[in-house]
């Protein structure tokens, strides 16, 4: 795949991106189901506002809408891993000067736990045995 259809992947808001984790977790989903599951978190999280989000992800070609029954089935539009991806490769442009190492190094300094480093340790392990 050439490099510039992997930038055009749209780019979700913070609250865009946490109705996704929902539909990567439920899959295909009305929005009553998607309201269900983040009830759980916000239980102040109006109906209308998820209604409102899920329309404008469907414009942004975020989320792809099955019309066929009464109630609108919506789908993530893009895998996980592909649009994690493509944001993860944007920061590092961006906030690092196109550097992994230093994304990596800063967020085992800042962001990882004792377990998560001995986790790390073990993969990198695990792989420079291969």
């Amino acid at each position: 795949m050439p490099r510039s259809s992997k930038s055009k992947l749209p780019k979700p808001t913070a609250a865009e991106l946490d109705l996704l984790r929902v539909m990567w977790q439920l899959g295909p989903s009305t929005v009553k189901d998607v309201h269900q599951a983040r009830l759980c978190e916000k239980p102040d999280l109006a109906y209308a506002t998820v209604l409102r989000l899920m329309q404008v992800m469907h414009g942004k070609g975020l989320l792809a809408r099955d019309e066929s029954q009464r109630s609108h089935v919506y789908a993530a539009a893009h895998a996980q891993d592909r649009l994690q991806t493509n944001l993860l490769r944007e920061l590092i442009h961006k906030a690092f000067a196109g550097s992994g190492k230093d994304l990596v190094l800063s967020a085992l300094n800042t962001h990882v736990t004792a377990g998560e480093r001995a986790e790390i340790r073990r993969f990198l392990e695990e792989t420079d045995d291969e």
